[in-house]
C-alpha cells in the first residue's frame, strides 16, 4: 500500500485582513498546542484561469476565503435497531452533483467510487507563509486509484480519534474533488494556527497534491445548506455551518457530528478544531501507517522541497491550460516558479529572488 508522504516541516498562512484577528480569538479560546492535547498530520498576477483543463470548471467568486468562512481499523458496528445507527443506503451522493463537469461518481458494489484530478476551481497557495515549495499539480484519482465511499455507513463500536491517529492521508473528501487531511499536522499542531495553509484551507503535500485541512465552508455557497460539502472516509456526509434544513447547528460530538432529525450521523465542518470530521465516527476497513486503509495514493514525481525561510506565497495563476505560476516573496525581493504540465512531464522554470535562473523537467 502506498501512502500519502505529508510531513508538514512547515507552516502556511492565511492572507486576509480577518485573518490574525481569528488567529488571536482561537488562541484566546485555547485552541493553541495545549488546548489541542497531542495529533498531528504525518507569476502572473491574474486569478487562476478558469478555463484550465486541469482546474474544476465552477465560479472563483463563490471560493471565499477560508479565513472568513471558517473562521486504529475498527470492525465492530452499534446495533442497527438503534435510532443512531439506523442508516439507510444513499440512492445519489448529494454535493457531487454540483461539480459534475470535473467530478465523476459511480457506484462499484458496496461502495461509490470517486475520480477527480484533486484541483479546485478556486485559487490556491496565496497566504502561505511557511513553504516547502511544493506546487499544485494534478493528481491522477481515477480508476484503480479513487477515492472509495462506503454506500451505507455505519457507526462504529471503536471509533478512531484524529487527536490520536490518521495523522497520514486523507481523512475525508470534498465534493469538488479535492481532499481532507487531519487538521493537525504530524507535530500535533493545528494547521491553520500555525499558518500552514492558503486562503482556502488547503496546501500542497510532499507529492505535490493539493488537500485541504479545515472544512471547505466556501463550498457552502455553490451546493447550499441542504447538501453536504464533503463526505468523511467512512461514508458519512459533513455538511456546512447550519443543519440540512438549514436551521442553527445542534451540539456536536468529539467526532464533529451527531445524529439528525432522520436518524442518520452526520459530521459539520465547524470555525473551530476540529474544523472538519474529527476521525471516523464511522465504520472503516482499516487503519494502516496511521491512515485510513485502502485509499488513493498521491505518487511523487520528485524529492519533496525543504522549508524556504521567510517566503510567502504572494500569487498562483494558470495563465494557459497546463501552464501554471506560482509567485512569491522573500527579503522584500520576488521569487517565482513556472511549470507546464502535460500527460508525460512537468517542466519547471525556477527564478530566485535573486534573479537565478533554474530548469527541471520530471517524468510523471
Amino acid at each position: 500500500m502506498q501512502f500519502h508522504e505529508h510531513p508538514h516541516e512547515h507552516p502556511h498562512h492565511h492572507e486576509h485582513e480577518h485573518v490574525l484577528d481569528r488567529r488571536s480569538a482561537l488562541r484566546l479560546g485555547g485552541l493553541g498546542l495545549g488546548g489541542l492535547l497531542l495529533a498531528a498530520c504525518a507569476p502572473s498576477k491574474s486569478a487562476i484561469s478558469s478555463t484550465s483543463t486541469e482546474v474544476a470548471a465552477s465560479s472563483t467568486t463563490a471560493a471565499a476565503d477560508v479565513a472568513s468562512t471558517i473562521a486504529s481499523s475498527t470492525t465492530g458496528v452499534t446495533d442497527s435497531s438503534t435510532a443512531s445507527s439506523a442508516v439507510s443506503a444513499l440512492t445519489t451522493l448529494p454535493g457531487f452533483d454540483e461539480f459534475a463537469s470535473t467530478v465523476n461518481v459511480f457506484a462499484s458494489g458496496d461502495y461509490w467510487q470517486i475520480e477527480s484530478n484533486g484541483l479546485p476551481a478556486h485559487n490556491m497557495m496565496v497566504g502561505i507563509t511557511s513553504w516547502q515549495q511544493q506546487v499544485p499539480l494534478p493528481m491522477t484519482y481515477k480508476g484503480s486509484n479513487a477515492w472509495q465511499l462506503p454506500k451505507k455507513p455505519a457507526l462504529a463500536d471503536n471509533p478512531v480519534s484524529a487527536k490520536t491517529s490518521l495523522y497520514r492521508g486523507a481523512i475525508a473528501l470534498a465534493v469538488n474533488g479535492v481532499p481532507i487531511f487531519n487538521a493537525l499536522n504530524n507535530r500535533g499542531e493545528d494547521a491553520f494556527l500555525f499558518g500552514e495553509l492558503d486562503k482556502w484551507g488547503g496546501h500542497c503535500g510532499r507529492a505535490d497534491d493539493y488537500h485541504y485541512h479545515v472544512a471547505p465552508l466556501h463550498l457552502a455557497t455553490i451546493v447550499g445548506s441542504a447538501k453536504p460539502i464533503a463526505y468523511a472516509l467512512d461514508g458519512f456526509a459533513i455538511y456546512g455551518s447550519t443543519e440540512p434544513d438549514g436551521s442553527t447547528m445542534k451540539k456536536l460530538d468529539a467526532y464533529n457530528g451527531h445524529v439528525g432529525t432522520d436518524g442518520v450521523y452526520h459530521y459539520h465542518g465547524t470555525t473551530t478544531y476540529p474544523y472538519i470530521n474529527g476521525g471516523m465516527r464511522g465504520v472503516i476497513r482499516g487503519v494502516v501507517g496511521d491512515q485510513v486503509d485502502p485509499q488513493p495514493s498521491a505518487k511523487p514525481i520528485r524529492e519533496a522541497g525543504a522549508p524556504l525561510q521567510g517566503a510567502t506565497i504572494t500569487n498562483f495563476s494558470s495563465p494557459k491550460t497546463g501552464q501554471y505560476a506560482l509567485e512569491y516573496s522573500q527579503s522584500g525581493k520576488t521569487g517565482l516558479v513556472e511549470y507546464v504540465v502535460s500527460d508525460s512531464a512537468v517542466a519547471f522554470t525556477f527564478t530566485s529572488p535573486t534573479g537565478a535562473v533554474t530548469t527541471e523537467k520530471y517524468t510523471r
